[in-house]
């Protein structure tokens, strides 16, 4: 039985995404991500792949937080950007934003890399390619996934609400232009990563997040 992306999106999602996606490019994704799943391994794993949208309807949903390829090794990747599972070792960005949440709201972070309480607390944790081959990062970018997640992008921006999106290094900052309603806000700053060593620490993204939250009267995020 091949692959349907659509039918396994949860029903909100999408009823609000499909007027923003072309469906022969979500056909050709489902295609190759259909073999690359049967050729293996492919992170997360199929069941996870819609996480991020299960656990975060857009009902729900105020805040994104936008990353761009899922984790490449073995146990990593579960559906959410920048979270791994309870036992798995927390990743070095991962790490660095915990830093940061101490930093900017005296947060003291969790002992393990789990994010699904944000999820479950209306943040989208989105990576823009939702799947990857063991071992190579960036594997299947240019695929068709960047569309897909665009849609959802474009979606959050057409509710008559705000959103909040937080977009970190340069890849996440391009998708800005998709955001075009006065009403929502953007958060921008470097890329956590270790490997980028100015840009992220100091940007204060928490609180800048409950802040715009607020003035929209919307309840904050539990970062804690």
């Amino acid at each position: 039985m091949s692959l349907d992306l659509l039918e396994l999106l949860p029903a909100g999602w999408r009823d609000l995404m499909k007027p923003h996606l072309d469906l022969e490019v979500v056909h050709k994704l489902e295609a190759f991500v259909e073999a690359e799943y049967a050729a293996g391994p492919v992170y997360p794993p199929l069941p996870d792949l819609f996480t991020a949208f299960r656990l975060c309807s857009p009902e729900q949903a105020r805040v994104l937080i936008l990353g761009q390829d899922p984790y490449f090794k073995e146990g990593q990747a579960h559906g959410l950007s920048f979270s791994v599972r309870p036992g798995v070792s927390v990743p070095p960005s991962l790490r660095n934003v915990y830093k940061e949440l101490r930093e900017d709201l005296g947060v003291t972070p969790p002992s393990n890399g789990d994010l699904t309480p944000w999820a479950a607390d209306g943040v989208l944790l989105l990576n823009a390619v939702l799947t990857v081959r063991a071992g190579k990062a960036a594997s299947h970018a240019g695929r068709g996934w960047e569309h897909f997640t665009d849609a959802a992008i474009k979606a959050l921006d057409s509710l008559d609400r705000r959103v909040v999106f937080v977009l970190w290094g340069s890849y996440a900052r391009k998708k800005a232009a998709l955001v075009t309603n006065s009403q929502h806000r953007i958060i921008e700053a470097g890329h956590p990563s270790p490997m980028n060593p100015a840009g992220f620490l100091g940007s204060r993204p928490f609180s800048q997040v409950n802040a715009a939250l607020d003035e929209a009267g919307l309840p904050p995020v539990h970062w804690a």
